[in-house]
């Protein structure tokens, strides 16, 4: 155990975020995502996990230590539900809230079409697959900066 690190954050994840850049993506999948398939194609090669949690948890876990970038519209994605690309589940709801709390206000995911979502995650720097067994529970993470003067 590690002092005011997130007892999820397994040594391999957290390895993944502190590599990860300024611009980097990750990707934080359900169980029925093909995320060993689509992990083999990311920057880091390999897939990683946070089991027997919702997204929502593992979400929590990544955004206590992982900023989101400010400099792009949208740095939090959500899949969208294929032909009803407007509607959010509550697993999309759940991790909406916990960005919200991360980020000390109202920060709004975008989202993303389906296959254009696969296609994204094969260029992130990596997958992290959670125990989320609900459907659309896929979402693409894009990492900030700290500021020189943060503590």
């Amino acid at each position: 155990m590690l002092k005011s690190i997130d007892p999820m954050l397994n040594a391999d994840v957290l390895y993944a975020l502190r590599a990860m850049g300024h611009g980097d993506d990750l990707v934080l999948c359900d169980t029925n995502f093909p995320a060993d398939a689509v992990a083999r194609q990311t920057v880091l090669g390999q897939l990683l996990r946070i089991d027997n949690v919702p997204a929502s948890r593992a979400a929590r876990a990544i955004l206590s230590v992982l900023p989101l970038d400010s400099f792009v519209d949208q740095p939090a994605l959500r899949m969208e539900i294929v032909g009803q690309p407007d509607e959010i589940p509550p697993v999309q709801l759940e991790v909406q809230r916990e960005i919200d709390a991360a980020e000390g206000r109202p920060f709004p995911m975008g989202s993303i079409e389906r296959f254009a979502f696969y296609e994204l995650a094969k260029k992130a720097y990596c997958v992290v697959q959670t125990g989320e067994r609900r459907f659309y529970g896929c979402f693409v993470f894009k990492k900030g900066v700290i500021a020189p003067d943060a503590t």
